[in-house]
């Protein structure tokens, strides 16, 4: 499956330079996936945003190069997440129309959403779908 995820990235009272450190972690961890392009993406609020003001959400584009590439990013933003930070975080995921927002809380639950995205993701890929 060959295609770009918008990834919005937000932290609660965030500023400026924090957003921008945080915008650089992330995208180091994805640049060393091999499966992943990650570039900086136009700054917007994505709609129904929760938790996060507008003033604390940046984005990223990735692309996702061949099979697993969603996975591998799943992954990686899951894992930046669960790193300890004081403030609380949320990441959100746009492919194709379809989102997924995730935090570092009830992780049971996002494995379970985090399974259901996928499979949605796997199956339009196989099938040719974008």
């Amino acid at each position: 499956m060959d295609a770009t995820v918008q990834v919005w990235l937000g932290e609660r009272g965030a500023d400026e330079a924090r957003l921008d450190l945080l915008h650089r972690q992330l995208r180091a961890q994805l640049d060393d996936v091999t499966s992943l392009d990650a570039s900086l993406g136009p700054a917007a609020v994505p709609d129904g945003a929760r938790g996060v003001d507008a003033a604390t959400v940046s984005t990223l584009a990735v692309a996702l190069l061949g099979s697993g590439g969603l996975t591998a990013l799943l992954a990686s933003v899951r894992d930046w997440l669960g790193r300890g930070h004081a403030a609380p975080r949320t990441v959100r995921l746009e492919i194709a129309g379809d989102v997924i927002e995730l935090t570092g809380a009830d992780e049971d639950e996002q494995d379970e959403l985090v399974d259901l995205f996928l499979a949605r993701h796997e199956a339009q890929g196989s099938q040719g779908s974008p």
